[in-house]
């Protein structure tokens, strides 16, 4: 008898065919909309696997209901949208999707970087609008990239593959995480400092470290004064580490000079969110990993580590 899974958002038909080679399918048939929780309630209670996206809530309540549940598969590499505590206390595997996103991530942040610094919405906007009307010495005039200073907070994989982007802009690369990096350091030609030395000293400063309890509102008021008024701040990570309203007020006060945002603390953001009035915010809805190839990446790995969990194998992507 095949395994039972359910799929909370449509997928790509390849994908979907290859775990239907395997087991029985049920899945969300909306792919711009997430499954109801009601729906997902129901549906969680005959599965012996769950596909799964960042949008869904996988709680203990939740779990609670999956007697048959064996596996976890979110197509993400965060997965703080699953209570992974009272996974493992139920013998259920969970598991991500980590390296197949981290080129295009860091595309994202540095092309975010760049747009911010270089006031790339607000001059289209400006030309757009009609307001255009002569070329004068100091009309939207940006910061400049070249030779700057990038202060990077969480060197994982997205954050050595921005280093190594901003070598060919000539940067000098300074980064902070929870342990040193010497090899890489040595590699990359880039200088481990601590928090306040990065915030003081960076144009640029790029958030990529993961979302956790102790990284919660790691920017906020504090944090945003140490920086140059002239500085950008970047965040691709998850929202929550950044403070929203700190950053807001931050950035009316030119406290700081721009930002350059992916990811909110309450997604989809809505549209009266204060930091969307600013023309110096470059706010995107979390496209970090937004490339055709990558996405289809993520979904077929995702699949495969499903298909390992109902077939008795150990997940290669495990969150332990």
């Amino acid at each position: 008898m095949k395994p039972k899974i359910y799929i909370s958002r449509k997928l790509p038909e390849p994908i979907v065919s290859r775990l239907a080679e395997v087991c029985e399918v049920k899945m969300w048939d909306k792919e711009e909309e997430p499954v109801p929780r009601e729906i997902l309630e129901k549906e969680i209670q005959g599965v012996d696997g769950l596909y799964c996206l960042l949008t869904e809530t996988i709680d203990r309540p939740l779990l609670e209901l999956g007697t048959r549940l064996k596996i976890v598969s979110n197509m993400a590499v965060g997965y703080n949208n699953i209570d992974v505590v009272a996974a493992n206390e139920k013998g259920i595997m969970v598991t991500n999707t980590p390296g197949v996103l981290t080129e295009t991530t860091a595309d994202l942040t540095f092309a975010l970087l760049m747009a911010a610094s270089r006031r790339v919405v607000e001059a289209s906007d400006y030309l757009r609008e009609g307001n255009w009307k002569t070329w004068s010495p100091m009309q939207l005039t940006g910061q400049d990239i070249y030779g700057a200073t990038l202060g990077i907070f969480g060197l994982g994989r997205i954050g050595e593959a921005l280093a190594r982007r901003a070598s060919g802009f000539d940067m000098k690369v300074y980064y902070h995480n929870r342990s040193r990096k010497r090899e890489v350091e040595e590699q990359l030609g880039i200088e481990y400092v601590d928090k306040g030395k990065l915030l003081r000293e960076s144009d640029f400063v790029c958030v990529l470290m993961p979302f956790t309890p102790e990284t919660k509102n790691y920017i906020g008021a504090e944090e945003l004064s140490l920086m140059k008024p002239t500085a950008v701040l970047v965040n691709t990570a998850r929202g929550g580490i950044v403070n929203e309203e700190e950053l807001y007020q931050a950035l009316i006060k030119g406290v700081i000079w721009g930002a350059g945002i992916d990811v909110f603390e309450e997604e989809p953001l809505r549209t009266d969110h204060p930091l969307l009035s600013l023309p110096n915010v470059v706010a995107l809805p979390h496209i970090g990993s937004a490339s055709v190839n990558t996405r289809l990446k993520m979904a077929s790995l995702a699949a495969e580590n499903l298909l390992q969990g109902l077939q008795g194998e150990t997940p290669k992507n495990l969150v332990k």
